[in-house]
């Protein structure tokens, strides 16, 4: 019955033209099984946030299918989307309050204490892992409201992927790449060079020291660009897959001091990120860097802020088959105690604290989600 549900709502302006029986079958389904509800917010006019989780196309996958959708007014104005544009896919544009009182409230970074109290007990609050998760007033606002908690990158697939963290990953790569280039440029600041060169010119140089799927994309990205790339890292092992994975343009070698030195010492871009083993960048080596040599540090900066509706394009089917799963199992909590995936990302649940993680920073206690799904069942 559920995969004709869809169909029976597109029908609900013509039933006064279906016969008693069919118009019963659809206030049945109807009344049988409410909608969801998503209520998705603007990013905070004064934070540095400008992705956004779902596009209009993606909302309209998810109205057609019977999920209700209301979003703040304006909220897609960073990925270059007119409320007109959402409200042409069945979208309701309402107030901030307002959206902040459906049962699934959906937003890039977490809601701050004020918006918090604003939200229904016992809802849903889906979203991006932020250090506003690590604020003692953050959490004790989720945990009085007995907000349920979950965020996206923290999750994984049914094939033990984390799906919606490989997908970041992946445009942070390829736009710290973008950032480089931009940083290189006259206009950009820097001593007016193209990455690539051109015939009779060497390449820049591009060294990223770290591993992982931004690393591995950025290496990718610049390799593509024709820049000389170098990979460095401190495991042999994860090496191996990399190479395997960016081919032979890009050079895979282990972290050594002398090697290390004369990449640096050579490198026109350094992108630095998280090591397989632990790795701090000696003080020593910022002495041999190249006088207008560029610096990203990915734990410090997010390369995709800068393409938002990058970033919106392709989480959206990503969450339209999330949202239709929790529509199968009869919302959130449904799919929360069936999806051992789902349950990597959630950090408070039914008043509990449950991400141990955010417990140990904060001193406060934090229950395992299994224990408390097995004792509720």
């Amino acid at each position: 019955m559920d995969k004709f549900r869809h169909k029976y709502v597109l029908m609900k302006d013509k039933m006064e033209d279906m016969n008693p029986e069919t118009r019963e079958m659809v206030e049945i389904l109807e009344n049988e099984s409410p909608a969801i509800r998503i209520g998705i917010v603007a990013n905070y006019s004064d934070g540095y946030e400008t992705r956004m989780l779902l596009t209009p196309e993606a909302c309209g996958m998810l109205t057609s299918g019977g999920i209700k959708v209301c979003m703040e007014s304006g909220a897609g104005s960073d990925i270059s989307f007119p409320d007109e544009k959402y409200a042409e896919y069945g979208v309701r544009i309402v107030t901030r309050d307002e959206a902040l009182s459906a049962p699934v409230v959906l937003c890039y970074t977490p809601l701050k204490a004020k918006d918090i109290k604003k939200m229904q007990k016992g809802a849903a609050l889906l979203c991006m892992m932020d250090n506003i998760l690590f604020e003692h007033s953050t959490v004790k606002a989720l945990l009085d409201k007995k907000i349920a908690t979950g965020c996206f990158d923290n999750m994984y697939s049914h094939n033990d992927e984390p799906v919606f963290a490989n997908i970041i990953d992946e445009i942070d790569g390829r736009a710290a790449i973008m950032y480089a280039e931009e940083a290189l440029s006259y206009l950009g600041g820097g001593k007016g060079v193209l990455l690539a060169g051109v015939a009779g010119i060497n390449p820049c140089e591009v060294l990223i020291i770290g591993m992982g799927n931004d690393m591995i994309s950025a290496a990718k990205a610049g390799a593509a660009t024709g820049a000389r790339v170098t990979l460095m890292d401190n495991d042999t092992s994860t090496l191996q897959v990399a190479k395997d994975l960016t081919g032979p343009m890009v050079e895979a070698i282990a972290v050594h001091p002398r090697v290390l030195y004369n990449r640096v010492k050579t490198a026109d871009v350094i992108i630095l990120g998280n090591t397989t083993r632990p790795f701090e960048f000696p003080n020593n080596l910022k002495a041999a860097m190249k006088e207008n040599a560029y610096v990203l540090d990915m734990n410090e900066t997010h390369p995709s802020v800068s393409v938002p509706r990058t970033v919106a394009m392709a989480l959206s089917t990503a969450l339209v088959n999330f949202f239709d799963e929790m529509a199968i199992k009869n919302g959130f909590y449904g799919m929360v105690a069936t999806t051992p995936g789902v349950q990597f990302g959630i950090v408070t649940y039914e008043g509990k604290l449950v991400d141990k993680l955010i417990g140990s920073y904060l001193g406060l206690p934090s229950v395992d989600i299994n224990v408390m799904l097995s004792a509720a069942n």
